[in-house]
């Protein structure tokens, strides 16, 4: 008897299916696009060159990055034995044309030049970098580093191998076009995706950048190259941690074309854990990626966030890093190459690449020891990651809801309050040996059960049968191990099934054909004949046998090639073909045999709702039982509303019943992977089990004719794989439905290969997930929020509190002679960008009308005195208009400031450099009181004093930093309050220099700890995480000094950016500053092109400027007001050597002399 319809899974009528031509050409479709019979590559590369460890830092041998990193690797993996198990391939030296697919010849042939210096020489060209050293031989390990991992490219794209791990120092994901930086000089990563896409055609390149620190190296080589996707999750603090830089926050997403190509996912807290890492990877990466379908993976190795490294601070440990290999390993058909950055702590590191090296080799990734859920900062950083990407990648779609307020109610788990860090004693790691990987159990006596009165019935002895034929055919079942079939034991069925339920299905071995058609009719779906118990109870032992061999360690996993079905089975009832509840009795089983309430999960992606399944377990909360299945708002078998979403368990199994309720036909490989995502694998790892059982039925596969849906054999695989990373790898599926032979045979032969530790086949995914499947989704997670906190990931509406840039202050000692303003310095490095912080409170942020962004307001506070009118006067800094008030304060020019790059405070003038342009303080001073920031309003005040930005570009797109001056009397610094960010009209800058914000103090104040020379030396930052050096600002304010307060901003240009090429030599004729217009002749605020040297508007003009870069690609551009560089790809203001000649020319005929301290 077939399962009833009005959307059943019965047929009412004869049909062939898997034959005929329209069956031959399924096959031929399947076969064609998971294209199995393929040969699978095989084997992980290793390079290790000894040559690497001779380098080190002369003038401190406690540098953190020295030859010792590579020694304890090294024997780490010689006492796990991984050394052996991997194909080595020999070092080779980078070629120069190869590193100028991302260096420039200049500073290769700088670096070329250091074989040949000597101490001394070497240390006054590391000095002008940030946190560098430099050896007689790190130009040649740099170049062999690079090579290594050229070699090893080579050989994956070239089909020598499956992936590989390039064991390499120096690091150099911090390495940039022109400059060293952060120990690196060399862009390994960079430069080998480069090579892939020249020599190999590969058209698209993933790097991951796992490393604790931003590779901003790697992100601005990249950043406006739609072929290479870049991820960096790296501890960010709103820009305390190095290299202090906003461009390493949410927000930047790239420029030009590659917009949304660029992923930042910044922690803002130390001892971020597993669990936040492998959310990232869930919720972002993974989905992005399989909409990017990268055609290779490139991983920026860091160890230095794991736990024990004092440099990184975080918690992540070895396995985790293990399970993030694993999920990348299904992108890309398997081809991914690792190649080691960071990471300071001998044992961390070496048991970090260890279990890398372990899961590239195919072995388990460990279980877990706590992996839990995202903590509450991780999910501030995800959700704003997620929406500034939205916009860019169709299957992120619906990815960060609103929570609503019931559901934040109901979440009883609290976020613990965290003490100080201290490194945690790592876990030791242990990797099985095993008899075989893979477990298959099968049984043709099975066969014996059929429908006595239909032999087209849909659930046909053939299903098995032709399964296996297919598995030995692609000489699969020989590579795993067979295992004997047994029939389950009555103690075993009647764990999960009445005793007089058992009992009368025995009855029917005997009963005559018309007694057997009658008892089937007693139930729903049901046909019986003399083997059905028979046949029923083989099933159900077969898989209680593949169990027993799991959790004894002679498989990892297992197939189990089954039939009847069993997840309809009720405890006393049969239903939809099944009879005994298999996949429970084995939950069960294992249960029992391992002596306690074993975590197990149960994943059930038959299209038709297990409900038997749900109804054993739903008090159970050691089962968490997940089934994905067509639901038809309750019109497809199993009909009502069992399998809605709105179940959820009862009692203490609450929370471990989840329905994904699919509410029409066509749902295929984007839909399920969503859910995977977005809530399967969330909740999976936030349960941690001990053992995945999954109910595989194909029903859902493209050709069945009872499912409607489309899930392709790669998609199988892929979800398979994605699950092999729980329960330490033990892992089983068992077949449940699938009515076409074709479908079921191609799609468990798919899962048996990824279970055998193939990498799953390229999946193309030909649209996005259904609005519909979304829909689905997001419901079930709505309902499951209040017990799972891995799916409160939600939209922040505070975007600033959490990951952007605050205000970051640090007390220092003030000498007893303050010097005055011009000896101040700005010292080089990395620029700490605060900019978007708000210093001291203001009126709420307001929501705007439709289409229009919400404020954002910056505040500037210059308070001179405490009167009554000081505290009416208000100068505004509105960045959105070109409406100013009476009383505006100007925005000065300045000439040597800008040249220099420092910010100087000028005693008399109060003149603050931003870049190029001062803000004067003259006036300000005359009217004290708050200056705002405002960056979105057009509203101006009578009596309000604005400095409009209309007058200059040069506060536009650049980071502005708020320094506060406090006073003796009053030591605390204004709080910085978080405002909402503006992404798509604040430009990211990729900012080089080093700007520390302190507090100033006429008194004295207590010194920091102190530190020895040699620590001071470490140049830490780049990997030491520690706190920036101090700056002292010192300036007097008369008989007011012990009063006054002040906040201003001061902007810092690039040193350098890639663009720096287009720069054309000054015409003969020179430049002139009073030139108009060449468009509209207006006046004021015109801008020379640096490639043409036509000139024209501003944007706060008529942007005649900005359309001739559009028109003519033209990227830098002077400005005849300030005579500061933008760079429009750039989106900053750029400072460099090349610039200068240009620059002293404008000066020469604006002032009549050239610039001081052009240099």
């Amino acid at each position: 008897m077939e399962k009833k319809t009005s959307g059943t899974r019965g047929a009412t009528g004869r049909r062939e299916f898997g034959g005929g031509s329209q069956g031959r050409s399924l096959r031929k479709g399947l076969r064609s696009d998971l294209n199995l019979e393929a040969k699978t590559l095989s084997g992980t590369g290793l390079v290790f060159d000894e040559q690497l460890n001779e380098f080190h830092c002369l003038w401190d041998d406690s540098f953190p990055e020295g030859p010792e990193r590579l020694h304890a690797i090294k024997e780490q993996l010689i006492q796990e034995g991984l050394l052996d198990r991997c194909v080595s391939f020999q070092a080779r030296f980078a070629e120069k044309e190869e590193l100028m697919l991302v260096h420039s010849l200049e500073y290769i042939d700088l670096m070329e030049t250091t074989q040949y210096m000597n101490e001394r020489e070497l240390r006054i060209l590391a000095d002008t970098y940030d946190s560098v050293y430099l050896h007689p031989n790190s130009y040649t390990c740099a170049c062999l580093a690079s090579g290594s991992v050229l070699r090893l490219v080579d050989a994956v794209l070239g089909a020598e191998i499956r992936n590989g791990m390039a064991i390499i120092r120096p690091p150099g994901h911090h390495a940039q076009h022109s400059l060293m930086d952060g120990y690196c000089m060399f862009n390994h990563v960079a430069v080998a995706a480069r090579y892939a896409q020249q020599k190999h055609e590969i058209q698209r390149i993933l790097i991951v950048d796992w490393d604790v620190h931003h590779g901003q190296g790697t992100q601005f080589t990249f950043d406006q190259d739609p072929s290479v996707l870049y991820f960096s999750i790296h501890r960010y603090e709103q820009g305390r941690f190095w290299p202090h830089l906003k461009a390493s926050d949410w927000s930047t997403i790239g420029f030009g074309q590659g917009r949304g190509y660029t992923i930042n996912v910044p922690w803002n807290q130390v001892g971020m854990r597993d669990a936040d890492y492998i959310a990232a990877f869930l919720h972002i990466l993974l989905p992005v990626a399989l909409e990017f379908q990268p055609q290779l993976v490139l991983v920026a190795a860091g160890f230095d966030a794991l736990q024990g490294d004092p440099k990184g601070e975080m918690a992540a440990t070895p396995a985790g890093f293990a399970h993030l290999t694993h999920l990348l390993m299904g992108l890309a058909g398997g081809k991914l190459i690792l190649s080691l950055e960071g990471g300071y702590n001998l044992r961390s590191l070496a048991e970090g690449v260890s279990a890398s090296l372990h899961t590239l080799l195919g072995d388990p990734c460990p279980m877990l020891e706590s992996p839990g859920a995202p903590c509450l900062s991780a999910q501030a950083s995800l959700s704003c990651t997620l929406e500034a990407l939205e916009p860019f990648w169709e299957v992120l779609v619906r990815s960060v809801e609103t929570m609503e307020e019931d559901i934040v109610e109901g979440d009883n788990v609290e976020e613990k309050e965290e003490g100080p860090w201290q490194p945690p004693a790592l876990p030791v790691l242990t990797w099985p040996v095993l008899q075989a990987r893979t477990g298959l159990v099968y049984d043709q006596r099975m066969m014996g059960h059929y429908n006595l009165w239909d032999s087209h019935h849909p659930e046909m002895p053939q299903r098995v049968s032709r399964i296996m034929r297919r598995l030995e055919e692609l000489h699969l079942a020989e590579r795993c191990l067979t295992l004997p079939a047994r029939p389950a034991t009555d103690a075993e069925l009647l764990t999960c099934h009445s005793a007089e339920y058992v009992g009368r299905l025995r009855a029917t071995e005997k009963m005559k054909t018309r007694e057997l058609h009658r008892e089937g009719a007693n139930f729903d779906s049901i046909y019986i004949c003399p083997s059905t118990f028979a046949c029923a109870q083989l099933a159900t032992g077969a898989v209680c046998r593949l169990v027993e061999a799991v959790l004894a360690g002679e498989v990892l996993n297992g197939i189990a090639v089954v039939r009847p079905p069993g997840h309809h089975a009720e405890q006393d009832a049969a239903c939809g073909f099944c009879f005994f509840n298999s996949v429970a009795v084995a939950a069960r089983h294992a249960q029992a045999i391992s002596g306690h309430a074993l975590r197990i999960l149960i994943v059930d992606w038959d299209v038709h709702h297990g409900n038997g399944t749900q109804h054993i377990f739903e008090e159970d909360p050691s089962v968490l039982y997940i089934s994905l299945h067509r639901y038809d708002h309750g019109t497809f078998f199993p009909l009502g509303d069992e399998g809605a979403s709105s179940q959820m368990g009862r009692a203490a199994g609450t929370g471990f019943t989840v329905n994904v309720t699919w509410n029409g036909p066509r749902m295929g490989d984007a839909d399920y992977l969503a859910a995977w995502h977005r809530l399967v694998l969330p909740i999976a790892y936030e349960f941690n089990p001990e053992l995945v059982l999954v109910s595989a039925g194909f029903d859902a596969a493209r050709g069945d004719p009872l499912g409607g849906c489309q899930v392709s054999p790669e998609g199988y695989a892929h979800l398979t794989h994605l699950l092999m990373g729980l329960a330490n790898g033990h892992i089983i599926l068992i077949l449940e439905g699938g009515y076409n032979l074709t479908s079921i045979s191609e799609s468990m032969a798919a899962c048996t290969r990824s279970l055998l530790g193939d990498p799953p086949p390229l999946l193309t995914l030909t649209r996005p997930p259904l609005a519909g499947a979304l829909a689905s989704i997001t419901e079930t997670i709505q309902v499951h929020r209040r017990y799972w906190r891995s799916l409160q990931i939600t939209k922040v509406e505070d975007k600033e509190g959490p990951s952007s840039s605050l205000l970051i202050t640090k007390k220092a000692p003030q000498p007893a002679n303050p010097g005055s303003a011009k000896e101040m310095i700005t010292p080089e490095g990395n620029i700490l960008d605060a900019g978007r912080g708000k210093a001291t409170s203001v009126s709420p942020v307001e929501e705007s009308t439709a289409g229009q962004t919400k404020s954002e307001t910056a505040v500037v506070e210059l308070t001179q005195d405490k009167s009554l009118e000081a505290a009416t006067e208000e100068a505004t800094l509105d960045q959105t208009t070109s409406e100013t008030a009476t009383g505006e304060a100007t925005l000065a020019q300045t000439t040597s400031e800008m040249a220099t790059g420092d910010a100087t405070l000028d005693q008399t003038t109060s003149e603050i450099a931003m870049g190029g342009a001062t803000l004067d303080q003259t006036t300000l001073g005359a009217t004290p009181g708050v200056a705002t920031v405002d960056q979105t309003t057009s509203e101006t005040t009578t009596g309000v004093t604005t400095l409009d930005q209309t007058t200059s570009e040069a506060v536009r797109g650049a980071e502005l930093i708020q320094v506060p001056l406090a006073s003796s009397t009053d030591n605390q610094t204004p709080p910085a309050s978080p405002v909402e960010g503006d992404p798509p009209h604040i430009s990211p800058s990729k900012l080089i220099g080093n700007l520390r914000t302190l507090e100033l103090d006429n008194e004295a104040q207590e010194a920091p700890e102190s530190q020895s020379p040699e620590e001071e030396r470490l140049l830490g930052e780049a990997t030491g995480g520690q706190d920036m050096d101090d700056l002292v600002l010192m300036q007097s304010f008369g008989d007011n000094a012990d009063t006054d307060q002040a906040m201003f901003y001061a902007v810092t240009p690039l040193p350098w950016c890639p663009h720096l090429v287009a720069v054309s030599p000054v015409p003969d004729t020179g430049l002139d500053v009073t030139q108009p217009c060449q468009d509209c002749g207006a006046l004021q605020e015109n801008w020379v092109c640096l490639s043409c040297h036509q000139v024209y508007c501003g944007r706060y003009i008529n942007a005649h400027m900005l359309q001739h870069h559009e028109g003519s690609g033209h990227p830098l551009v002077l400005s005849y007001v300030d005579l500061s560089t933008w760079c429009y790809y750039c989106q900053a203001y750029v400072h460099h050597q090349a610039l200068l000649d240009a620059k002293n020319v404008a000066h020469q005929n604006k002032f009549g002399e050239g610039m001081p301290h052009s240099h």
